[in-house]
Formats: C-alpha cells, sequence, structure tokens
C-alpha cells in the first residue's frame, strides 16, 4: 500500500514525471487500484454563483475586470434559483454540488447570503462545496459552522511560475487561505491548470506543492486551459495528451488516497485520452455543460462515455478505499 507523504522532494517529482509512460502508468494505476475501485467515478456539478467584476488579473480568465472578453458581469443569484439548479443537477446524478463566486475575497457581508445555499443544498442530501477566493480564519470557521464540506481554492501553478500568471496576489496568499481550511476542519479542494506557459518542472513543484501540505487535498481537480478571447492566454500553446495524462498519474501517485478530477477543457479530450486519464488515476469529473464561463461536455455524453468504458458513477461523494 502506498504510504502518505508529506516531504517531497523536487527532484523525486522530477523522477516520476521521467519515468516511461507506460511505467508510469502502470505505477499510478497499481496504486489507485489499492485505495479505490477503478471502475467507479465521481460526479460533481458547478455554478457559477456570482459572475464577472473580479478585481484580480489572473491572465486565464474570463471574469478578470481586467481584460474585455464580452462577459456581462451578474449580481448574486438569488437563493431559490441555486437551490433549483442543484436539484437538477442531483436528479442528472451529481453527488457535490460546489457554487462560485468571482471575488477576490469575500465580505461578511457576501457570506452572509452564500450560507442558505449551503444549508440549502446540503439539506437535499448532497455534499457542499463553495469557492469564493480567499477567507480568513474566522470566515473559514463561519463556514464550517454553516455545514459546509468542502472549499476550493486553486493553486493554479507552480510558485516560480506564479507571478507569470496573476501579480494582484501571491502564492502564499493561496497557501494561507489552505492553511484557513484545513484547520477549520473543512475539507480542502485545490489543484492546478496546466496550459499557463508552465514548464515540466512547474508541474512537479505544483504537485509537490499540494502534497507537502499538512493533510493531503481531499479532492485535486486538474485543469486544462481553455483559451479565453480578450485574455493574455488567448493564444498559449496547450500541453500535449501525454503532458497532462503525466500529470493524472503523478498526482495519483503523490495523493493515493486523494480523489483527483478532470475538471475544465474535457471538451478538447477525446475518448481515448480521458480513458487514460480515468486508468492513470483520476476518478471524479464535472457534470453539466456549463463549468464557470467555459463549456463542459453534457451529461448525455458523458453518460455515453461511461457506458462504454464501463464507469459506474459513485452516488455516494465520499469515495471509500477499497
Amino acid at each position: 500500500m502506498a504510504e502518505l507523504r508529506n516531504d517531497w522532494t523536487l527532484k523525486e517529482v522530477e523522477a516520476l514525471f521521467a519515468l516511461p509512460f507506460n511505467d508510469l502508468l502502470f505505477q499510478a494505476h497499481s496504486i489507485h487500484r489499492q485505495n479505490f475501485d477503478p471502475n467507479q467515478v465521481q460526479i460533481s456539478s458547478l455554478l457559477n454563483i456570482k459572475t464577472g467584476a473580479c478585481p484580480e488579473d489572473c491572465s486565464y480568465c474570463s471574469q478578470s475586470s481586467k481584460y474585455d472578453t464580452g462577459l456581462e458581469r451578474e449580481k448574486l443569484m438569488e437563493v431559490d434559483l441555486v437551490l433549483q439548479q442543484a436539484k437538477e443537477a442531483q436528479d442528472k446524478g451529481t453527488t457535490r454540488f460546489c457554487m462560485g463566486a468571482a471575488w477576490r475575497n469575500p465580505t461578511d457581508k457576501s457570506l452572509d447570503k452564500v450560507i442558505p445555499m449551503i444549508q440549502g443544498v446540503k439539506a437535499m442530501g448532497m455534499e457542499t462545496c463553495v469557492t469564493l477566493g480567499m477567507l480568513t480564519q474566522e470566515q473559514a470557521f463561519t463556514l464550517k459552522e454553516a455545514g459546509l464540506d468542502y472549499y476550493n481554492h486553486n493553486i493554479d501553478t507552480s510558485k516560480e511560475h506564479y507571478s507569470n500568471v496573476v501579480t494582484t496576489r501571491n502564492f502564499q496568499d493561496r497557501l494561507n487561505t489552505l492553511e484557513s481550511v484545513q484547520n477549520a476542519d473543512i475539507h480542502v479542494c485545490s489543484g492546478g491548470i496546466l496550459g499557463l506557459g508552465e514548464n515540466q518542472t512547474d508541474r512537479a513543484s505544483m504537485l509537490r506543492s499540494l502534497s507537502n501540505l499538512k493533510t493531503h487535498p481531499d479532492s485535486v481537480p486538474l485543469n486544462l486551459l481553455v483559451p479565453i478571447p480578450g485574455t493574455p492566454f488567448e493564444n498559449i500553446k496547450p500541453p500535449t495528451e501525454s503532458e497532462f495524462i503525466r500529470t493524472i498519474a503523478v498526482a495519483r501517485i503523490m495523493m493515493p488516497k486523494s480523489v483527483v478530477r478532470l475538471s475544465a477543457g474535457r471538451t478538447e479530450m477525446g475518448e481515448a485520452m480521458q480513458a487514460l486519464c480515468f486508468f492513470a488515476g483520476a476518478n471524479s469529473i464535472f457534470y453539466g455543460e456549463q463549468l464557470l464561463t467555459t463549456d463542459n461536455p453534457n451529461t448525455n455524453s458523458d453518460q455515453d462515455l461511461f457506458a462504454r468504458l464501463g464507469i459506474n458513477q459513485k452516488q455516494v461523494d465520499n469515495l471509500q478505499s477499497v
């Protein structure tokens, strides 16, 4: 059984990335089978509850107020509408409902408006997740008291490459929020984006930062950048399919008990690429035709894909070790 480690060196992680592709996938899949049913995939849904006008300058994001992407800003959604969409997602097989707001950091007043959404989704029997930007320790405790299960806060890329992607915050800001979330005993959902102009060492460094947290993230979403016209990264070169799959495999080896999620960018992934990602250790996806502001495969397409691959979607969100 693979041990849980929080002391990875960059040299060790780079050595994993350098393995022959077949050897890497065999090792990752073996570890995956030790910890999970290899034919079960957990389903989450993501709803944008507040769109646009974010003051951050993330070079990939359509919601930044710094760029003209044609996105219309929208105020925070009403609770009833959020819960209606949550019920529709649940009826399609979702077991975790995630709500995202384009804030740098929520005010306490804004947080008060999100709490009834969390409580309403939880009352439906689904697990709850929000991504609201940077949190204070007190805000994290408030969310825990409200019943929040997961908090998403991606580190995006490596510490070394971070300032090439975002300048309105720094890498340590991300780690501080993750620490506050873990201190509040909320499950951490944190991953990154591939296709931000990073190299393989950056990917190794990003995974090292995640695995060397005091507790591994419970969920590790790995996104393939969807280039947005009007952003600085609209013409950036994407990683190759094998580079993306390698990153999934290394994440599985380093964080053997974490749920690794295929997130944004699946519309650009064919059946074979997604199948290899599942083989390499991915065991979660986002359902629904929209992820915040980017397209996502529709649920019928995903159900067809699961049927062809013999995958059974997990009905209980907490994937158990086997």
